[in-house]
């Protein structure tokens, strides 16, 4: 046995540079191969790392299911935006997302934030995030905001330190935001104050009224590079009021179509050269006026009749955050939670429990 192992090591050291090669290509195939695996990543930028079964059976006893029904999965991805640096969603934040997954079981939903643009490869420990991981179509990815809008004519916009001194700067990047990736990329844009209920995805080139007379950017549906958007854009940057909230938005989105149209009153017209203008009830069922309606008891023949032309549920989180939502009670909104993310749910009645528990 010696023997064996003398004439082993004279072999190896004689074929020393080839032995060491060997090993070194090894090690880094082998690290290459479980950088991969852990973090995965695309041209679109990098994805954070996926939980592990574990963690996940504590949101779910069974794999999450999804919504059954709608059409077949069609190119182009649901996209999530929070442009402030907060990485510790809310339960409306985490309910969006997952209303939006359980609905849309084969399409990508990409959550874009700011706030994790400096981090490494792993996920701020959250049980929000632990628990959108789980699903299999949902991606959390930093958000680069100066390559988004490279190629725009918001890119110099977002060049100029001036505009980040204005009151409304945070809502306005939001804006610009939803109108550039609707430009580049194409697919579904959705504000994390939604609650998802059908498909969205046979809904193409299209926005909806907020009022009679308003539309609102909140949902947006367009193919990528649709001249609709380009449109808007340019507005955003030729038009830009800095200290008037909705004119990047809401008042944006009616001037620009009114222009696309070639008309003065709005509500003449609800499709017009391919860009289709849904009716209220589409997305703005409860009007931002009767916010509060979305914290009152309904009983189920109401709420199905409210909601029977609705495709997602806009709870104006800029006026309802700081309202009290008893999860366990019959209020419109509790009810949403429970039907459409049903895993938010569960968390808010766990931390609902654990906090009016006694002090010993």
């Amino acid at each position: 046995m010696s023997n064996c192992v003398t004439k082993l090591t004279t072999v190896l050291l004689s074929h020393r540079p080839t032995v060491l090669f060997i090993l070194t290509v090894s090690f880094l195939f082998f690290a290459s191969v479980m950088f991969h695996w852990t973090t995965g990543e695309d041209a679109a930028g990098q994805v954070y790392t996926l939980p592990t079964q574990s963690i996940c059976e504590q949101f779910f006893s069974s794999p999450p299911h999804t919504i059954a029904g709608g059409p077949p999965p069609s190119p182009g991805d649901v996209f999530f935006v929070e442009t402030s640096e907060r990485i510790n969603p809310s339960y409306l934040f985490t309910c969006s997302v997952e209303s939006a997954a359980r609905a849309h079981p084969g399409t990508r939903v990409v959550v874009l934030m700011k706030g994790l643009a400096k981090r490494n490869v792993s996920l701020p420990s959250h049980w929000a995030f632990s628990l959108l991981s789980c699903f299999p179509n949902v991606e959390i990815r930093p958000l680069d905001l100066a390559e988004l809008f490279t190629g725009t004519p918001l890119a110099q916009w977002y060049a100029q330190p001036e505009h980040q001194k204005g009151r409304y700067y945070l809502a306005h990047l939001s804006d610009a935001c939803r109108i550039t990736i609707m430009w580049k990329f194409g697919g579904i844009y959705l504000d994390t104050d939604f609650i998802v209920l059908k498909n969205l995805k046979n809904l193409t080139n299209a926005l909806g009224f907020q009022s009679q007379d308003v539309l609102n950017g909140a949902f947006l549906s367009f193919k990528p590079k649709h001249e609709f958007m380009e449109l808007c854009m340019k507005d955003f940057v030729d038009n830009y009021k800095s200290w008037i909230w909705a004119h990047q938005g809401p008042q944006l989105l009616t001037r620009v179509f009114k222009k696309w149209c070639s008309i003065s009153n709005i509500q003449s017209r609800t499709i017009c050269k391919g860009v289709s203008a849904l009716r209220r009830e589409a997305f703005y069922p409860i009007p931002w006026q009767n916010w509060k309606k979305l914290f009152e008891a309904i009983g189920s023949s109401e709420l199905h009749n409210l909601l029977k032309n609705t495709y997602a549920v806009h709870v104006w989180n800029k006026l309802s955050h700081d309202a009290r939502l008893e999860i366990t009670s019959q209020a419109l909104l509790a009810q949403l939670y429970s039907q459409f993310c049903p895993a938010t749910s569960a968390q808010m009645k766990k931390d609902s429990e654990e906090q009016s528990k006694p002090v010993m």
